[in-house]
């Protein structure tokens, strides 16, 4: 498993630019118009790790496997999405399907590239968005309410307090990320694809110039999500579409260390991402591949072991386990065991980022 994310925004706020630098292709359609996305661009990228490569260098793999993030590039939303404004509300719907929300804020300056609202607002701008996310999530949960009611079956208790608890919360203007529901109410809510119940990354695309320390729009935007007890990205578009076009893995550090950064954008939004899920990765390392794979933060290791394969948590027996650090320090598999490093880790073992496994099992 990776993960999958909708990017979101207004028409103009560097969606489609950033979906084409960090997918490293021209799928979307970038230009200085409202709605230039008609379709929903979908793409996979390896997600970048240096400790897979580092592995992979050790052990001489002919293969390295990175993990996957998918990125589902969505129309502009408008003032008035959920009622059918701009491209209508069937774009919502492709936001429904994804684990996290992506929303980027345009946070520069520039009279090149107009504005659908004639002006840069950055917490305006989120609160249109996330306003059409509301009434969506709300048009959804009244005619589940609706058709609950006509059923007039007392069994659906549960059903009944959370459809109107979240019914009378979007009202008042809140997100459903942000309502506390009982374990009960919790499992009924998983079985709906409710978008404002997605966690969300704040992506502030900002001017070359700010990359590094923001502006007074980043600064606004920090202390809406803080608010929301989210979190924020400060990204480039521009520069992200420049490092995309360097080949070079050397050449392409360069360039990031000269602007004053020491990583992509990129890969502050999948690590962003990754923290907003709670998700983690382990390896498996060999001559014939490495590979990097992803499970969630508290995960035991049958349930790692079935990432890979069911047959492998099906049949779990234990996992051969050596943390990142001490496969580097002792230098591999062979050195970790000789100092001890190497444990049999059972079914209750909790899954650490960076384990190296490899998985006993029969089936």
């Amino acid at each position: 498993m990776g993960f999958n994310c909708g990017i979101v925004g207004l028409p103009n706020v560097g969606k489609s630019t950033l979906f084409n630098a960090i997918t490293q292709t021209n799928a979307a359609e970038a230009m200085n118009y409202p709605f230039c996305t008609i379709e929903p661009n979908v793409g996979r990228i390896g997600v970048p790790d240096p400790r897979l490569y580092k592995l992979a260098k050790m052990v001489n793999s002919e293969k390295i496997i990175p993990t996957q993030i998918e990125i589902v590039d969505i129309a502009g939303l408008v003032k008035g999405a959920s009622k059918g404004e701009g491209l209508g509300n069937q774009f919502l719907g492709h936001i429904r399907s994804t684990d996290a929300i992506l929303h980027i804020v345009r946070c520069f300056d520039s009279s090149d590239i107009t504005h659908v609202s004639g002006s840069v607002d950055p917490i305006r701008d989120i609160e249109i968005v996330e306003t059409e996310l509301l009434l969506a999530d709300l048009e959804s949960l009244k005619r589940k309410e609706e058709g609950i009611a006509r059923k007039n079956n007392p069994d659906l208790a549960i059903e009944k307090n959370f459809l109107k608890k979240s019914i009378d919360w979007l009202e008042e203007g809140k997100l459903l990320s942000q309502l506390q529901l009982t374990e009960e109410e919790e499992v009924f809510a998983n079985t709906i694809q409710l978008i404002t119940r997605k966690p969300i990354l704040y992506v502030c695309n900002v001017s070359e110039s700010d990359v590094v320390s923001g502006n007074g729009y980043t600064k606004e935007v920090e202390k809406f999500a803080k608010q929301r007890n989210s979190s924020v990205v400060m990204i480039s578009a521009a520069i992200e579409a420049e490092i995309a076009q360097i080949q070079d893995e050397g050449e392409k550090r360069e360039y990031i260390e000269s602007l004053g950064l020491s990583e992509s954008g990129l890969a502050r939004v999948i690590r962003g991402g990754y923290d907003l899920l709670g998700l983690l990765t382990f390896f498996t390392v060999g001559p014939q591949e490495s590979h990097a794979w992803t499970t969630y933060r508290g995960a035991k290791a049958p349930t790692a072991a079935g990432v890979i394969h069911t047959d492998f948590e099906r049949g779990f027996i234990c996992a051969e386990t050596i943390s990142y650090d001490d496969y580097i320090s002792c230098n591999g598999e062979q050195g970790a065991k000789a100092a001890g490093k190497m444990r049999l880790e059972g079914k209750d073992y909790v899954v650490n980022d960076g384990d190296i496994f490899h998985f006993r099992f029969n089936v």
